[in-house]
């Protein structure tokens, strides 16, 4: 029972340290906006984000997220563009 019980929680630590690898959280003063690359990557082409270099990480401020970064596509494809869809306290 106890092998059973621990293979059952390694299982659920690799799933939970699987998802957070997947998603980035920005503390902000209104709310922490969370990230998901999973998610974004799965509706969007690398470029669209990381343009036409190797992918790597985008530096993102606040001035970058309320405009072309994230705010302006998410406008057009339809995402969250209010303030409380992103920021979560």
């Amino acid at each position: 029972m106890k092998k059973i019980f621990a293979a059952a929680a390694l299982t659920l630590a690799f799933a939970v340290s699987a998802m957070a690898a997947d998603s980035v959280v920005y503390p902000a003063k209104n709310g922490s906006v969370t990230f998901n690359h999973k998610v974004h990557s799965s509706k969007n082409e690398c470029k669209v984000c990381h343009g036409d270099g190797a992918p790597a990480k985008i530096a993102i401020n606040k001035e970058a997220a309320h405009g072309k970064a994230c705010k302006e596509c998410h406008a057009a494809k339809g995402g969250p563009t209010k303030c409380g869809d992103c920021h979560k306290k």
